[in-house]
């Protein structure tokens, strides 16, 4: 990645233009660089901002300059303007600052759409959040706790398994020193959890769906440590009726509405003080390559920002 000087953009007639204070880090950034996620080239990377409202285009009725805005699912974020659709703008609430909103518009709604959209979850429902110190780990493990499940979350280090508790996870496991698939059928004495939520992929996947009830949930929303490999679809009749899902965040907010209703409400949350958002690193935007690698070789716990 370099750094390059372009005029800025000018919005479409359905767009307004956006001067980012904040802009997020993300895995999909990591993977379309590295081309695990095919992407034509060159391109900026980035889909999550926060930021002031420049201009708006003509007919743009949502936003006006001067209003704070946050968003995720724009691409070419990785900049000091940018452009979006005006309707997929959400309006930060005064007590929330740009930072904050730019560190949880994208993985506060993906949180926002593993609790309450992709299976039915009672309360005292065991879960297993993989990765529970990391930035959707963190924030999905709050949400999880507000419904009333029991959340088992892996971690790779005691500093991580604090935070981790810090944020309400019930029991943390150090997957660098237990097998987390016999501590999770200790802890459950051998019922499984209803619902794995499942980022990193590859290296856990099949212990995983070893962790599931009867008719639980294997939600694949990552891969970390790499794609998945193909899955013999009869795995799931002999693991008791398993359901396995590989969602999308830009699926879950695939309208205006449903984008606005998981972007207000994960941000009243933050207004609130109900929901804790931890920004681990702030690097100048021109330092996006180490962030890059701090995120890939798993040294973070939380958000990294980019500032213009």
């Amino acid at each position: 990645m370099v750094v390059e000087e372009v005029e800025a953009p000018d919005p479409a007639e359905d767009q307004a233009l956006v001067r980012l204070d904040a802009i997020g880090v993300n895995f999909i950034d990591v993977n379309q660089r590295s081309g695990a996620y095919p992407i034509s080239l060159p391109f900026t990377p980035g889909t999550e901002g926060a930021g002031v409202v420049e201009a708006v285009g003509p007919r743009v009725s949502e936003v006006s300059p001067g209003d704070r805005v946050g968003y995720a699912g724009v691409p070419a974020s990785y900049s000091q303007y940018a452009t979006a659709k005006a309707s997929r703008l959400v309006p930060l609430p005064d007590a929330v600052g740009t930072d904050l909103a730019a560190a949880v518009m994208l993985q506060g709604m993906t949180a926002h759409y593993l609790v309450n959209s992709i299976c039915t979850l009672d309360e005292g429902d065991w879960c297993l959040i993989h990765a529970a110190a990391g930035g959707v780990g963190l924030v999905l493990t709050q949400l999880a706790k507000r419904r009333g499940l029991q959340v088992i979350g892996t971690v790779s280090t005691a500093e991580k398994a604090e935070r981790a508790r810090r944020a309400g996870v019930d029991h943390a496991i150090d997957y660098t020193q237990e097998d987390f698939a016999a501590v999770v059928d200790e802890l459950t004495h051998g019922a499984g959890v209803r619902a794995v939520f499942e980022s990193v992929g590859k290296s856990t996947f099949d212990k995983s769906l070893e962790c599931l009830s009867k008719r639980g949930y294997m939600v694949l929303f990552g891969q970390a440590s790499g794609p998945v490999d193909p899955v013999d679809i009869r795995r799931l009749q002999r693991g008791g009726s398993l359901f396995l899902t590989r969602p999308a965040l830009v699926d879950y907010t695939s309208t205006d509405e449903e984008l606005l209703w998981r972007g207000q409400e994960i941000l009243g949350l933050v207004a609130s003080g109900d929901l804790e958002v931890h920004v681990h690193e702030r690097y100048p935007l021109t330092e996006a390559p180490v962030a890059h690698r701090a995120l890939q070789t798993r040294q973070t716990t939380g958000k990294l920002l980019l500032i213009p």
